[in-house]
């Protein structure tokens, strides 16, 4: 799961490497608005803070400087919330460790929608980011410890067809 770092490894992608029309497109799908934040500005809602995306009910804060694998994180935490606690949602999602796990799963399978990005790419990101899983990288999770997670989002129609 996710740590806190204090800067941005050069290598991981973010926010401004990628096209903006097609994130908030992929957010819109699931109903939240992906806000743009000033270079420098504080990301409102942004739990590590800053370049860390934050998130305020269906509002997904980002900059220029945000990691995707970021970005994604934080708009999974509401999409897999009913929308009468989404709507309350500031700053911190959950404590749920199955809500925590089905996060992780949904960004990788939804940066797969992302052009430029990828699942492969995503998970590589998560892992220089700092994201640890007992089989030792975000892939080997992925494909080979991940059946809870997935489970629970099929239980709740989460997973693109």
């Amino acid at each position: 799961m996710p740590t806190s770092p204090a800067t941005a490894p050069a290598a991981v992608l973010c926010v401004g490497d990628i096209a903006w029309d097609a994130s908030a497109a992929l957010l819109a799908r699931h109903g939240l608005h992906l806000n743009r934040v000033g270079d420098g500005q504080q990301i409102p809602g942004s739990y590590w803070g800053e370049p860390e995306a934050g998130i305020i009910a269906s509002d997904v804060y980002v900059r220029a400087d945000t990691p995707v694998h970021s970005m994604l994180h934080e708009a999974c935490h509401l999409i897999v919330l009913p929308p009468e606690r989404r709507a309350l949602v500031h700053t911190d999602a959950t404590d749920s460790v199955p809500e925590e796990d089905a996060t992780c799963y949904l960004q990788i399978v939804l940066a797969g929608q992302l052009p430029g990005v990828g699942s492969a790419r995503l998970m590589a990101d998560m892992d220089a980011w700092g994201y640890t899983y007992r089989l030792g990288s975000t892939r080997a999770w992925f494909e080979h410890d991940a059946d809870d997670a997935r489970r629970w989002l099929a239980e709740r129609g989460l997973l693109p067809a």
